[in-house]
């Protein structure tokens, strides 16, 4: 395989796999030891409640410290799986997690790039030997790279600039190992959320993340959105050239990064961004059939003539019928304070676990401040009212913390939620300023009338 040197100047052999992969078992195998070891030496008791009465704050500090360090330090189904448990998050006190997204952040761009020869070699593979007969130029650099395969700037036979998507090789069985590994830190998830269904959230969590591995599952999905929002307005979607399973060819489209406009975009280029970050979150479900399921900041732009461009679409939640009904008309109830009906419509959607007597207006208290960005005539999202809605979910003791952990999740709101929480820390991370409900009340279902059924 030959030698290659990453973007921090380490060299690394096609020779080194075996034993990186070899070490990349061990540190995740160490995770489920090193986490139950010290839940019972911390306290000398087994893991059988919540976690605030179990692990004390240094041992609890300890081990979400090395649950961040090893993860950290792992690429691709690691670095995947990682980001899926952000749902966790919010179950960890902000000082904890925030070791955490900063490690997933460097991984975004620390992969090395694959040396020219595998690159040639997965190209071969996958549209055969004559495959540069179908491009008129192909740059061997990478002109970015994620967590399974890199992008590379070419030109299609017919002159089109594309960029073409191909996936590391071996980052298939690296994810399926990491995964069944990982799988084994169940037990830790349980302890946060003791009403949650693990095993089926974590097989949930499964299948979506294998399904990244199918760029011809992908390619699909990029033409439906496509199809959706051809000629829109606001939102830009890069047309598919060519798939493979490995390889996906899509058409070049420029823009200004989100996060470049994160880092230094006018307050109007701001709210712009979060304005048409919103929208595609709420109209996908109902002018495609599905959701975008992967809101980091790398994956938007914003193009020249004010479109919001829309990168990799290997994350999507199939959603034929829409977004769910009841999550419209529970958010409109909440905000009228209809508090019974609102406790009647979790419990039938499995929020509110079976038997669980749950005060009306105490759900509301818990509910309400989530959705301040509604009730507000405008509303600006920030990094500190995120903090803040974090600390009030997850300070030890306080009656929003106690009654969050009495509280299900049903696995088929997972992706929905897990998006949903990842979009506004984009919005959080752009400070935008917008009438947010507008959004709403024009695309998701049962908001603007909640008898709608």
């Amino acid at each position: 395989m030959g030698n290659v040197s990453d973007r921090h100047g380490n060299t690394h052999s096609g020779d080194d796999l075996p034993r990186r992969a070899l070490s990349r078992g061990m540190k995740l195998a160490s995770l489920p030891l090193g986490l139950a070891g010290r839940a019972t030496v911390g306290l000398g008791k087994r893991v059988t409640g919540l976690a605030d009465e179990i692990l004390g704050e240094q041992a609890q500090k300890r081990t979400a410290e090395h649950l961040f360090s090893v993860l950290g330090q792992l690429k691709g189904g690691a670095m995947k799986l990682g980001q899926a448990l952000s749902i966790f998050e919010a179950a960890l006190p902000e000082h904890l997690a925030s070791p955490y997204r900063q490690a997933l952040t460097k991984l975004q761009n620390s992969a090395p790039p694959l040396p020219a020869s595998s690159v040639h070699g997965v190209m071969e593979r996958q549209l055969g030997e004559d495959w540069r007969d179908r491009f008129s130029s192909f740059d061997d650099q990478p002109a970015a790279a994620a967590s399974i395969g890199q992008v590379h700037r070419a030109v299609w036979s017919d002159g089109r600039e594309v960029a073409v998507k191909i996936q590391y090789p071996g980052a298939g069985d690296a994810l399926r190992s990491d995964l069944r590994q990982l799988a084994r830190m169940a037990p830790l998830f349980k302890v946060l959320q003791p009403n949650f269904d693990v095993k089926k959230l974590t097989v949930e969590l499964r299948e979506r993340l294998l399904e990244e591995l199918d760029y011809e599952l992908e390619a699909s999905t990029q033409r439906q959105f496509a199809d959706a929002y051809r000629g829109d307005p606001q939102i830009l979607v890069p047309e598919v050239v060519h798939a493979g399973p490995e390889v996906l060819v899509t058409e070049w489209v420029e823009g200004t990064p989100i996060a470049k406009i994160i880092a230094e975009g006018t307050p109007e280029t701001r709210d712009r961004a979060g304005l048409l970050l919103a929208t595609l979150h709420f109209s996908a479900p109902a002018r495609a059939g599905l959701l975008h399921a992967d809101p980091h900041p790398g994956n938007f732009a914003l193009s020249e003539d004010g479109r919001l461009v829309v990168y990799d679409f290997g994350a999507a939640a199939r959603l034929p019928d829409g977004m769910p009904l009841p999550v419209g008309r529970l958010t409109k109830l909440t905000l009228e304070g209809k508090a019974e009906e609102v406790v009647e419509g979790l419990r039938h959607e499995g929020f509110v676990p079976p038997g669980l007597e749950i005060d009306a207006p105490a759900m509301l208290d818990f509910l309400l401040p989530m959705l301040e960005p509604l009730g507000a005539d405008e509303f600006q999202f920030s990094r500190e009212w995120l903090r803040k809605e974090s600390t009030r979910l997850t300070a030890q003791g306080s009656e929003a913390a106690k009654l969050n952990k009495q509280l299900s999740f049903p696995p088929s709101y997972l992706l929905i939620h897990r998006v949903t929480m990842g979009s506004i820390g984009v919005l959080c991370q752009l400070g935008a300023r917008a009438r947010w409900r507008d959004i709403l009340e024009e695309w998701l279902p049962g908001f603007a009338d909640p008898s709608e059924s």
